[in-house]
């Protein structure tokens, strides 16, 4: 259960004081949360949110989501775990078209809107678009699924419902290419046509769906780094002649933990071969992220709490922020699809243990100049963010929901991580509340508690798993779940003054309503 003390000072030498200052020190943290008196009668080092600095921005829908286009068509997707085990046989499972009507999925959804709704994945590189209601019999020569038109209506119409802007990204199989393998815009142009003519709109587009893990492309034989962007160029062209408002997104390539060896069985091209620039440069510089691969591919399963596993994604940040600089340095940054491990994710995926990778990565992303993050999925397999098969709300989704509702678009500096401990600290302006600070406190200790001292008074928003229950979250030690209707439970935190106890295995959110803080404003 969470630890909230009562709001009572301090004294600069007591011995909560003494270890929140060695803490402080050790990591350099202290010049974020303000001096402390030498021999003053007061509370100890203060997190001083009024006087924290800007290091960035992001996007009004910086916390998006992935549908996968398999859920769209229905098909075969990851096969979830049965009784936390993994069928080495087959890695796949049936699933139906998703109800994108369903009021628990668009109730949920909207709550975390504005976003974006990106519907791609491997998936879409061999989906053709067919302009009928419905569609029986053979899939056309050179793909493996169709879209109908009502699967598509309903994505559009679910992102209205939402407050979703779209993004996908085109067919490449052989379906779509000449005799000669070039890429044409047939199938892709059916697709915009039918958009536009049903009232949507395709805010942005990668070209291909993680274009260096070139066998997912299904390209033809001895496809080379010249001859995708050779594709890829005829893709620029005709999507700025005929959706000129669109978003080219590139090159979406899958970044793997520090840029170790993939799998043996996974073909490959190298990224840095894969980046257009000059007149067919991106609007945005898009990239993918998954630190490991599932136990489902032979993976491993992580310490989801330990320092490594967190800190993982700034590998790849750093190595599309170098790419960017070749092609396109003044291009946002978007991580288009990324989730706790490829192949469907671990069975941790879907309990409170990811948690503390999710709101690490977002706020790790969020500082590092990362506009846009895409989470892999919304509520397909075990890395979604709901169940599929009921909607019903993970441990994820609230702290997505928290994320929401707390943490504005002006990124603050708070300092850095407390190696020690594995005490994280990350800070944004408060959403909608103009001088507010937002303070996303990450514990991943397992057994020690950590006090933190507050300048003023602050509403904390503490979660914790569940007693005895991975799947589900606790919010101040009160089960989440949903009330009568799919209603949403209060998220109102506690009030709380002079100092707050984090306490082991806790992502807390603490707003600071009255902060001050002039960028903020």
């Amino acid at each position: 259960m969470t630890q909230l003390p009562s709001p009572v000072s301090r004294s600069a030498h007591s011995p909560v004081s003494t270890r929140l200052r060695r803490v402080l020190l050790t990591t350099g943290l202290l010049a974020a949360f303000g001096s402390v008196p030498a021999v003053a009668e007061a509370p100890g080092p203060v997190l001083a949110v009024g006087e924290l600095a800007q290091i960035g921005t992001v996007s009004e829908r910086f916390l998006s989501y992935n549908v996968e286009m398999v859920e769209l068509t229905g098909g075969r997707f990851w096969k979830p775990y049965r009784d936390g085990k993994a069928d080495p046989s087959d890695q796949y499972e049936y699933r139906p078209p998703i109800d994108l009507s369903s009021p628990r999925l668009r109730t949920l959804a909207a709550a975390l809107g504005p976003v974006y709704v990106r519907y791609s994945g491997t998936w879409a590189n061999a989906t053709t678009y067919r302009d009928a209601e419905t569609h029986e019999g053979p899939v056309p020569d050179g793909f493996d699924a169709v879209l109908t038109r009502a699967q598509w209506r309903g994505a559009i119409d679910f992102a209205k419902a939402v407050d979703g802007r779209i993004v996908t990204s085109m067919p490449t199989s052989a379906g779509a290419r000449d005799e000669s393998g070039v890429w044409q815009s047939t199938a892709a142009e059916r697709w915009l046509a039918a958009t536009h003519e049903m009232g949507g709109q395709i805010w942005a587009s990668e070209f291909a769906n993680e274009p260096n893990l070139i066998g997912g492309t299904q390209p033809p034989e001895g496809y080379t780094s010249a001859d995708y962007l050779r594709d890829y160029t005829r893709f620029h062209d005709w999507l700025a002649a005929r959706s000129p408002r669109t978003k080219v997104l590139a090159p979406g390539a899958f970044e793997y933990n520090d840029g170790s060896p993939l799998p043996a069985f996974i073909k490959t091209l190298p990224t840095h071969e894969m980046v257009p620039s000059g007149s067919t440069a991106p609007d945005v510089v898009s990239f993918h992220f998954y630190g490991e691969i599932s136990q489902r591919c032979a993976g491993a399963q992580p310490d989801p709490q330990g320092g490594e596993w967190l800190g993982m994604i700034d590998h790849a940040i750093a190595r599309t922020k170098a790419l960017r600089r070749e092609v396109a340095p003044d291009a946002p940054l978007w991580l288009t699809e990324t989730a706790e491990t490829a192949c469907g994710g671990n069975p941790q995926a879907a309990t409170f243990a990811d948690t503390f990778r999710f709101v690490d990565q977002l706020a790790r992303a969020a500082r590092q100049g990362v506009s846009v993050v895409m989470h892999n999925t919304l509520a397909a397999s075990d890395y979604a963010l709901l169940d599929e098969k009921s909607f019903a709300p993970r441990p994820n989704y609230w702290a997505a929901l928290l994320w929401r509702r707390t943490m504005g678009t002006t990124v603050l500096d708070a300092g850095s991580a407390d190696a020690r401990t594995g005490l994280r600290l990350y800070a944004q302006c408060q959403r909608g509340v103009p001088g507010g600070v937002s303070v996303l406190a990450i514990n991943p200790d397992r057994t020690q508690p950590h006090d933190l001292a507050l300048s003023g008074e602050a509403e904390v928003h503490s979660l914790t798993q569940a007693a005895s229950d991975p799947a589900h979250a606790a919010l101040n030690g009160t089960p989440l779940e949903l009330g009568a209707g799919d209603a949403l439970p209060d998220l109102d935190g506690v009030r709380r003054a002079g100092s707050v106890t984090l306490a082991p295995s806790s992502v807390t959110f603490l707003t600071f309503a009255e902060a001050g803080n002039p960028v903020c404003r």
